[in-house]
């Protein structure tokens, strides 16, 4: 488990058993290291990865309003049972690249039709984040995978955007694996940015079929691209 994500599992439990509470301020990031034996790189990587879901805000400063601060709360704690099996189960990357067609493709049909605008706001946050370019390879599939949750977010159903999310890890890891075979990043890059875009347009569109097929090239020509096929 890399260090950023043991910061996620304990902010995550905090919120779950009621420690912190909706408006409650996140203790600051020395704190927070030096209790999980983490860098403060990590705790700030798992805050802005927190921040992008919607579950905290941050404002800078010193003043009472400085922080970090929970403003939701994260998913249910069926992802954190599923995510932890998935995590410790040998999955063959073929199986995860189906199943993210298999769910995404009607995921973001469905989204088109319910039309749910604070996940679909949430999948914008997080491309804006993503234009960055100075983004490296990790912090930009960290974004990447959080904005492929969020739109199955928008299809409204609870057990699907469950599954979603607990397969971020996997999801994360052959994409990072995929990373050393991309012989020119800043393109890959810029060339994933304009199909995630054209998906959540087509989202936002009402086109349902159209971000269906999108997304569907989207996953597989990645998979194929960089070799993994």
């Amino acid at each position: 488990m890399k260090a950023y994500e043991l910061v996620l599992e304990w902010i995550e439990g905090e919120i779950a058993e009621g420690r912190l509470a909706i408006g409650d301020r996140l203790p600051g990031e020395r704190v927070v290291a030096d209790r999980l034996r983490v860098s403060r790189t990590s705790v700030r990587e798992a805050i802005r990865v927190l921040e992008v879901m919607g579950v905290i805000r941050t404002s800078a400063g010193s003043g009472p309003d400085a922080g970090a601060v929970v403003v939701a709360e994260p998913h249910s704690p069926l992802t954190s049972t599923l995510r932890l099996h998935l995590a410790t189960s040998h999955l063959p990357i073929s199986d995860i690249v189906q199943t993210r067609i298999l769910l995404e493709s009607w995921a973001v049909a469905e989204a088109a039709t319910v039309m749910d605008d604070a996940a679909l706001d949430a999948a914008a946050r997080l491309l804006d984040a993503m234009d960055d370019p100075a983004l490296g390879p990790e912090r930009f599939h960290i974004l990447d995978a959080e904005f492929h949750v969020a739109l199955c977010r928008g299809a409204g159903n609870l057990l699907v955007s469950t599954i979603m999310a607990a397969l971020r890890e996997a999801i994360h890891g052959y994409v990072m694996a995929a990373v050393p075979m991309v012989d020119n990043w800043p393109d890959i890059a810029a060339q994933l940015r304009r199909e995630h875009r054209a998906v959540l347009d087509a989202v936002r569109g009402g086109q349902g079929e159209v971000a269906a097929k999108l997304v569907t090239d989207h996953i597989d020509g990645f998979y194929r691209a960089t070799r993994l096929a």
